[in-house]
Parts: structure tokens; sequence; C-alpha cells
């Protein structure tokens, strides 16, 4: 076999340039055979061999060896080692342009071995999506769609390719959602639809081509998936189930196919969806709390599932997960329910039909993921609702448990929700009682240190809080605002030139109303403030010169 193999080589080097197709076909079959054997070692050879610039003249749609040719190609690039060398012999200009041929053979190998030499490589996919690639296989999956081998081909490509953020303006520019969507509805076997999904996925990442499956009517396939498989204990079935409904939640990330599948909350797939909430099956109960959250993303959605008893649904499927719930479930019916609570007019509706309540049912919750929505739904809710804030802020447990997350430096996410919750409680409640259960539970140093923040709608909630702290109770917090350093705090941020108008602003008013505390006054005399304030009085910004010469003034009365 090596010899025959040696020869073979030997004589396609002479021969090609104007050898008969027959000589040639002996040859190529000999590589074909020699590969099959033992790809690598043969591989090899024809790497020392020099026959792969031979090749490149080879690829004709004219010559009847294309196909053999391109199949050798295919074969010996399934090695590492072989693709650079493959690159190096100007194969993929020709393998490109072979992608317009009208033989199925060749177009069959030529996907093979393009795929094949670039395997792994963004740069040679790159390449090949600046060659145009990509709209050829659309429209060769079109055209030769009663052809598995190929269609298999186009499909392992374009997931290849999907996973590049440059093919996707591509793909939204053929029509790709209408052909795939074909192909997929004819589809039986579990492995072929899997194909697709994998194809699927990274395409629908794109808004635009999420657009296109919803018109193409890639829900409906995915609705009949889940009903088909719901109540299966199949393994295909369970992660056709799986696949089918996650990818319903991609499809509703979009603004434009979200809105079109909510249809004013009358929409069939809405309904189908609300359905799925109260399903025994948990990957559904996902899907459908996922999906609410998505269809939550703008007022008019939120009060219109509202107004029509989303958030009872809701709440039933968290009760079903609150002792050893499912963690993801909980997840979402929490990210949903902070959404649903954004607008003004859903918060009262929301806070009277209970969902603070079915939150705090969490509290217990060792999850990162699911204390950092239960924060920010108790937050979303209780924004200038006074009532409510008022209630919440005298819970002991919850303050408590809020003052330990401040401290859970491993979950920058949870830390802050908490330290903002803290926060809103006592700006919407403005209620003594409530500042008074924060500083019995601790809570006053951490709100001292969210001041210091990198983010400036952060720093600006606390000296809000804290001023109100000053200005209700000042006796009761003194001692911990001491501790917590907060006049050193104020004069870093007043001295420091980056710190934003209302944060200079807020910091006078506060040091305005610590001077009605003795310790307090002290430090603040220590520290020359005045000179840092009297700076202040020229500041480009109205408010905060007005509010310096205030305080310029409060100090200098005082000292």
């Amino acid at each position: 076999m090596a010899d025959n193999l040696s020869d073979a080589l030997k004589k396609l080097k002479i021969t090609a340039i104007d050898s008969t197709a027959d000589s040639l076909e002996g040859c190529l079959d000999c590589l074909l055979q020699a590969l099959a054997q033992n790809n690598t070692e043969t591989s090899e050879k024809i790497q020392k061999s020099g026959i792969l610039q031979v090749f490149a003249s080879l690829l004709t749609p004219q010559s009847s060896c294309t196909a053999k040719v391109a199949n050798i190609i295919a074969e010996v690039a399934k090695n590492e080692f072989m693709r650079n060398s493959c690159v190096d012999a100007g194969l993929i200009p020709p393998l490109v342009q072979l992608l317009n041929c009208k033989d199925q053979e060749v177009l069959l190998q030529t996907g093979r071995a393009l795929g094949n030499i670039c395997y792994d490589s963004h740069t040679l996919q790159s390449q090949l999506i600046n060659m145009g690639v990509i709209p050829t296989l659309v429209k060769l999956l079109g055209i030769h769609c009663q052809n598995a081998a190929l269609t298999e081909m186009c499909l392992v490509a374009f997931g290849n390719l999907a996973e590049l953020e440059s093919s996707k303006e591509q793909f939204a520019y053929t029509n790709i959602a209408e052909e795939i969507v074909k192909l997929f509805k004819k589809q039986i076997e579990h492995d072929k639809k899997e194909m697709i999904f994998e194809v699927l996925a990274p395409l629908a990442e794109n808004d635009i081509i999420k657009l296109q499956l919803v018109e193409a009517g890639l829900v409906e396939c995915l609705l009949e998936i889940v009903q088909k498989t719901v109540d299966s204990d199949k393994e295909d079935d369970i992660a056709e189930l799986k696949t089918a409904s996650d990818l319903m939640v991609l499809l509703l990330l979009g603004d434009e196919s979200m809105q079109k599948l909510f249809e004013g909350g009358k929409g069939s797939v809405f309904q189908r969806v609300l359905s799925w909430i109260p399903s025994n099956n948990h990957q559904l109960q996902l899907a459908g709390a996922l999906a609410i959250a998505n269809f939550a993303r703008n007022d008019g959605n939120c009060i219109h599932m509202v107004d029509n008893g989303i958030v009872q649904k809701l709440m039933d499927l968290l009760d079903r997960h609150v002792e050893d719930g499912n963690v993801t479930v909980q997840h979402a019916a929490l990210s949903a329910l902070r959404n649903l609570a954004i607008p003004v007019v859903n918060k009262a509706k929301m806070l009277s039909a209970g969902v603070a309540e079915a939150v705090l049912k969490f509290l217990r919750s060792e999850m990162p993921p699911v204390q950092f929505k239960l924060l920010g739904t108790l937050r979303m809710l209780i924004d200038a609702q006074a009532e409510a804030a008022e209630h919440l802020g005298k819970n002991v447990k919850l303050v408590e448990r809020l003052v330990e997350w401040c401290e859970a430096k491993d979950h920058a996410g949870v830390m802050g929700e908490s330290n903002r919750l803290l926060s809103a409680l006592i700006r919407h409640s403005k209620s003594k009682d409530v500042i008074r259960t924060i500083v019995q539970s601790g809570g006053i140093k951490h709100l001292a240190t969210m001041a210091t923040s990198e983010h400036v709608i952060m720093q600006n909630e606390a000296l809000v809080a804290l001023a109100l702290i000053a200005a209700l109770e000042l006796v009761t917090a003194e001692k911990d605002l001491e501790n917590a350093k907060l006049v050193q705090i104020l004069h870093r941020l007043l001295s420091d030139e980056r710190s934003a108008p209302e944060i200079k602003y807020n910091s006078m008013v506060l040091i305005c109303a610590l001077m009605g505390s003795e310790p307090l006054h002290k430090e603040v005399q220590n520290l020359a403030f005045l000179e840092v304030v009297s700076k202040l009085r020229s500041h480009e910004n109205k408010t905060v010169a007005q509010q310096a010469s205030l305080t310029e003034q409060r100090l200098a009365v005082e000292s």
C-alpha cells in the first residue's frame, strides 16, 4: 500500500497538469483508500509531497475528479496539523467558488472540506463569511432540501458560523428563518431536530432574526413540541421540551418579537404561555415565569397583565416552591413580579394582593440569585408607597437579614440591593419607627459606606436616607453615625472634584442636619469644612452654589 501511495503521489504531481481524467481518478482512488486505512500517516505523506498545491488547480467545476479531490481535502483536514497546509496551498478560494456548482456530490465534499479546514478557527470562519458563503449556503439549503446529506452539511456549517457575531448580520439579510422553519416542520427524528435547534439558538440571539423566526412560524412549531412532550418521561422528549421552551423564552427577549407575540395580551401564544405557569412540569413553570418576565418589559404590558390576574398565578407558583423549592423557578417568578411592579399604578394593586408577604417567605433562602430578585422586587414595590415602606421597615426579621446581606462581599449584586432597600425603606416611609429599627439592627454603618459607592445613584440614595435619619432621629443614631466616620466621608465627598453636583448638594444638606449633635458638630469643626464649602459657592451648578452659601452661613454661625 505504501508503495502504491508513493507512486500515486508522484504520478499525480507529474500528470495533474495535462493528464486524462482516468489516470487521475486512479491516483485519487488510491489516496482515498490509503486515507481510509490510516488517515494520519497518509496525511503526513501528502503534506510532505507538496501535492496540496496541485489540488488547487484540480478544483474546477468542469473536472470530473473535483468531488474526489474535495473529498481528499476533507479527509486530510480532519487532522489539525494539516489545516494550515491546506490554507497555505490556497485551497479555500477555489473551494468557495465550487459552492456555486450544481453537482450535489461536489457540493457535499466541498462543504465538508471547508468545514474541516476552518474547524475551530474563528479567523478562517470570518474569512469564509467575508467571502460571502452565508447567502450561498442558505440558497443551497433551499434548493437541495430533499438531499439529507447536503442539508446536514449546511446545518453543520450554519452551526459553526452562527457563533460569530459578524455572521448574524449576514444571516439577517437572507431568508434563513423561512428555510430553517420549513425544514424544521418536516423533521420527525429527535437527532435532526436537535441539529436544527443548535443552529436556531445562536441565530435567535439576533433581534432581527428573532422577528424573522416569529414571522416564519417557529413559535407554533415550538408550542407543538411542548404539547407533544410535556407528559413524556422519555429522555429525548424531556430534552426537546427544555430546548423548545428555552428557545421560546429567547425569542421573547427581542422587543419587536415579544410585542408581536403579546398582541395586546390577546395573543394565542401569550395565552398558551400563561397555561404553563400552573403546570406540574418544572421546566414549563420556569419557561412560563421567564416568558412573563420578558413580556413585562414595558408599562403597557405590565398594567394589562396585572389587571388580568397574572399576579395570583405567580404567587401560587411561588407558594409551590417555598419548601425545598426549585431555585430557578423561584428566581424566574420573582423576576416576573419585580418587572410587573415597575409601573406606578401596579404597586398598590400588587401590595394589596399580598405580593410583599409572598416574597418575604423567601427571606430564608441561601441562594444569591433568589436573594437578589427578592430584594429588587421589594424595592420596586415600596417605591413611593409610604405605608408599605413603613410596614416592611418595622419588620425586624427583614431588616436584620438586610444588614446581614449588606456584608455579602462575595455577591456584589445582593450587597448592593440590600443597601438600596435599606435606604429605600427610610426614604419612602420617612418614619421614625423604621429609622429606629434600622439603627437597632446595625444598618447605619452600611448606609455610610454606601455613600462612598462608585455608583452615583447609590451614593445619592444613601445621602438622602442619612439626611432623613439626621433630621428625624439624630439622638438615636448619633453614636452609630460617629462610629461610621460619616463626617470624614462627607469631607472627602465635598473635597473630591469628581463628585457629582447632586452628591455635593446632598452632602451639604446632611452636614447642616448633623450640626444638631454635639459630638458630630465637633467633628465638623475639626475638619475645616468652611474652607471646602466656601470654594463651592462659585460652583457652576446654581443649586450647589446656593446650598454652599447656606451651609457656609450655618457653619459660621455655629463655629
